[in-house]
């Protein structure tokens, strides 16, 4: 069958389309930049369609034979205002682009809402819901609350919690009860759901075997990794202070934050339904989906990161508009190294650069960047990678976007995604010239105003050691 699947750079998508391709499907991905996709199957029965649902759409000429369609996307990614409204709009959009299909059947990953007040995302997601529903195709609607898996948000910002603070002064919302659901299980239902006639025009609450408070999966997740946790709840904490702690302490953005603290107080708990048994799946503890998680870290085997989605970021700006580095009114670092020993060890030094390496030099500076940045409300250095060795165009890299990944053209080009009186890139080629081997580095800046001018003077002193030492570092370092 030849299956639409939106959301394919996202944390879902990218775990969903292996299964669809060794399931025999015919897939075709939508994304809004090309550049970020990376299909981890190389698959001839994978295409793309770009597309940007919060725009103009193109012609649907190349997708008027799919089957079904998978609505995989949340905006969660702009102002806290604003993400009910882009919602709305580009699930109009998507009904647009698949009206005048042969598509017999619409799967839509939603959020579990049964409380009579719901949280501001709940409530967009269950607006999603009954969009979909009057579309006049049929909708199989799934629906989770915090999925558990190695690189899902809820995981990661778990994850931060427990490993980061022995003792934790946390708000009362800690006592709300909520059922998370494994990951695995998660792509079991929404593979398990497609083309059954019997499951059409219907929605399903799905979760895991336990039903527990925030408070007792920290403390459980504590107990998968061995650690002594002291977590004491306080009446006083307000939503707008629950943000800051969550924000300060883990990897979220400020205003996927918000979002979260909002969605929190809300019990989530799924209604009874047959279709565990319909499915025939066995559901997965919370202990054991965390257990599983670190192992697929511990083998550096995680597939899709929430920290890759632009949710993280606190730009709004496309990949693409940024991909070419500009040459006018900016101000440029520029080092030049010779490289005496292997190229192929320095390709690897830059494509294993930030993260747990980190940046060559000085890495206790880069350390006080990362903090003035959340600050100032950045995303700071706490993104760290997705895997250790590989790289990606699209993927974060601490406080960066990498723009470009090219190894066979020996070039990587980040993108800065902290806050900035101004726009910076990075940039690592390797050269050949006289038949010897650079190493060039180029830091660009684009200042805005008079403000963006001062900032690039003021840390011009620290620039001097700290682009020269990784230079150096880089084409010298090896692990061996």
């Amino acid at each position: 069958m030849k299956i639409l699947l939106t959301g394919a750079t996202g944390y879902i998508g990218k775990r969903l389309l292996p299964v669809l391709i060794d399931q025999g499907h015919e897939v075709v991905c939508c994304v809004r930049d090309k550049n970020r996709f990376r299909p981890v199957s190389q698959s001839k029965k994978i295409s793309v369609l770009e597309v940007d649902f919060l725009k103009a759409l193109p012609s649907n000429d190349s997708i008027e034979d799919i089957d079904a369609a998978y609505y995989l996307i949340h905006s969660m990614t702009s102002k806290v205002s604003d993400f009910s409204r882009l919602e709305e709009t580009s699930v109009k959009n998507f009904i647009a682009l698949i009206k005048d299909t042969n598509v017999k059947q619409i799967v839509y990953l939603g959020g579990i809402a049964n409380e009579e007040k719901l949280s501001k995302h709940l409530s967009s997601r269950k607006n999603v819901e009954k969009i979909l529903s009057e579309s006049g195709i049929s909708i199989t609607t799934v629906r989770a609350g915090i999925i558990v898996g190695s690189g899902s948000a809820s995981f990661e910002i778990i994850r931060d919690l427990v490993e980061k603070l022995p003792l934790m002064i946390t708000p009362k919302w800690l006592n709300t009860r909520h059922q998370p659901i494994a990951v695995r299980n998660i792509l079991q239902y929404l593979t398990g759901v497609l083309f059954r006639e019997e499951l059409y025009n219907r929605s399903f609450d799905v979760g895991g075997p336990d039903i527990l408070t925030y408070k007792e999966m920290l403390l459980q997740f504590a107990e998968v990794r061995r650690l002594k946790r002291l977590i004491l709840n306080v009446p006083v904490m307000t939503p707008r202070l629950s943000s800051y702690w969550l924000y300060f302490v883990t990897s979220t953005s400020y205003k996927l934050a918000v979002n979260l603290v909002d969605s929190m107080k809300i019990e989530v708990i799924g209604r009874p339904n047959d279709l565990q048994k319909l499915l025939n799946i066995v559901p997965i503890s919370y202990k054991e989906a965390v257990s599983l998680a670190f192992t697929r870290i511990e083998q550096n085997e995680v597939i899709s990161s929430w920290k890759d989605s632009l949710v993280s970021s606190t730009k709004d700006n496309y990949l693409l508009e940024q991909i070419n580095v500009p040459v006018y009114g900016c101000f440029k670092d520029k080092r030049e190294k010779e490289i005496k020993n292997s190229v192929e060890q320095v390709i690897n030094n830059i494509w294993s650069i930030g993260g747990e390496r980190g940046w060559y030099y000085a890495n206790w500076l880069w350390g006080i960047r990362g903090f003035l940045d959340k600050l100032f409300g950045g995303v700071g250095l706490r993104r760290g990678r997705t895997n250790k060795n590989e790289i990606y165009s699209g993927d974060t890299l601490d406080f960066w976007r990498v723009l470009a990944a090219d190894k066979p053209n020996k070039r990587m080009l980040l993108y800065a995604e902290m806050k900035l009186p101004g726009e910076a890139w990075l940039e690592f080629r390797i050269t050949n010239n006289g038949g010897k081997n650079f190493l060039q580095q180029t830091a660009t800046f684009r200042p805005k105003g008079l403000l963006g001018r001062l900032y690039w003077y003021l840390v011009l002193p620290f620039h001097y050691f700290v682009f020269n030492g990784m230079a150096e570092n880089i084409i010298s370092f090896n692990k061996e």
